[in-house]
């Protein structure tokens, strides 16, 4: 098992918890009155080696299998730096920084400097994520893909509904990457998935995820959207995932992975994620009771 030390936790009160591993600075844990909001598989490794299999890990530069370097990039396998430790806002969420820049690790796969920030704030209901990539070379350009692989816990994948995606085309990587234009109104999950949708709006509503809850995925400068489940079979290949798991997650994706993103010296890009609980209010309980 990994140290504690490397493990950081942004505690709101109430309950209301993320817990983020300095191994990918992999947000393994987000409680909202102590009802956990992400998947980690029961087989996940720790050991500080592999990436950790559920919650959010952290992709660059690369999304999907790399020649020089493993699957999805180095920094969800790298130790990053804690740069400011939780502190409480004014107003009562909690908020801290993470940082990763590159060393003799990175650079013996991928050979340019950089700077990540990774800002993580925990509020009532939210979980915001502000990421800002710096390239401050003098003379090199670099290209680089980005996503947060975010694992959500769902109590049973087939009843979940994914809004925002009507209309846009998506690579099917279960049909040798062919293109597609996504014709339904929600997307639903029944078999083996693993789709990049490209331009998708900022946001996204998942319903039925946990106590049958909405959740509302907000992002910013991702155009990309992920949508992956292993299924039955994809699950049995992998070892560090449970074969009876796959109902249990559902991953949606904010990335920039359909293109890259390309860095100039001296350069900045940033994007931001936001995950928010819905609750339902008063309003709706009324409509239930009147049908």
């Amino acid at each position: 098992m990994a140290a504690a030390t490397s493990v950081v936790v942004l505690d709101r009160g109430n309950n209301t918890t993320c817990t983020i591993n300095l191994h990918g600075a992999t947000v393994v844990s987000w409680r909202v009155n102590n009802q956990e909001q992400l998947f980690v598989s029961k087989l996940a490794s720790f050991d500080g080696k592999k990436a950790i299999r559920g919650g959010i890990p952290f992709v660059f530069p690369q999304f999907g299998p790399w020649s020089y370097g493993p699957q999805h990039g180095f920094a969800r396998i790298t130790r990053w730096n804690l740069e400011r430790p939780p502190e409480r806002l004014h107003n009562g969420d909690v908020e801290a920084l993470f940082s990763l820049m590159d060393n003799d690790f990175t650079r013996s796969m991928w050979n340019y400097p950089f700077r990540i920030t990774y800002r993580l704030i925990l509020r009532e209901k939210e979980l915001h994520f502000h990421i800002g990539v710096y390239n401050p070379s003098k003379d090199l350009t670099f290209s680089f893909n980005l996503l947060l692989h975010t694992y959500l816990k769902v109590p049973d994948v087939r009843r979940c509904q994914i809004t925002g995606l009507h209309g846009c085309t998506f690579i099917d990587k279960t049909r040798e990457n062919t293109l597609y234009q996504e014709g339904r109104e929600v997307v639903t999950i029944g078999e083996w998935t693993d789709r990049i949708y490209q331009h998708t709006p900022q946001e996204h509503i998942i319903t039925n995820v946990v106590s049958g809850r909405k959740m509302r995925l907000h992002k910013y400068n991702f155009p990309d959207t992920v949508i992956w489940n292993p299924w039955v079979d994809q699950a049995r290949e992998i070892c560090d995932f449970g074969d009876d798991e796959y109902p249990n997650m559902l991953c949606v994706e904010a990335g920039h992975v359909s293109a890259p993103v390309i860095l100039l010296p001296g350069a900045a890009f940033e994007a931001s994620q936001v995950l928010q609980i819905i609750i339902e209010g008063n309003v709706n309980r009324k409509t239930k009771r009147n049908r």
